[in-house]
């Protein structure tokens, strides 16, 4: 993972345009990686996920891999399939919290 790092922060050095795209992409990135890294943290595959949730697999897989983006029902749906909050603000594009055991 190193030589990825390194070339990406070598190539956002040279090439404005390579960085902006990066920056715009960001948001989708992180909501990517949170709904990953909170789906294996609860220890589900993107089937018991999808069943959870009343989709299909292949849905789960489009969101996972940002060629869809949620709508506010599918984050309802995946805050409450997940025990998970989502939280967006000015200052970190997207975190997701566990919910506080009650």
């Amino acid at each position: 993972m190193d030589d990825l790092d390194n070339y990406i922060a070598e190539r956002e050095a040279r090439d404005p345009e390579f960085h902006k795209a990066r920056e715009e992409m960001r948001p989708v990135n992180e909501f990517r990686r949170a709904m990953i890294g909170a789906r294996l943290a609860a220890g589900l595959t993107q089937k018991e996920l999808a069943e959870r949730m009343g989709t299909t697999q292949s849905a789960i897989a489009r969101l996972e891999s940002g060629n869809q983006m949620p709508t506010l029902d599918t984050l309802f749906k995946l805050a409450t399939a997940l025990g998970v909050d989502f939280t967006i603000t000015p200052e970190e594009p997207l975190k997701v919290n566990p919910h506080e055991a009650a």
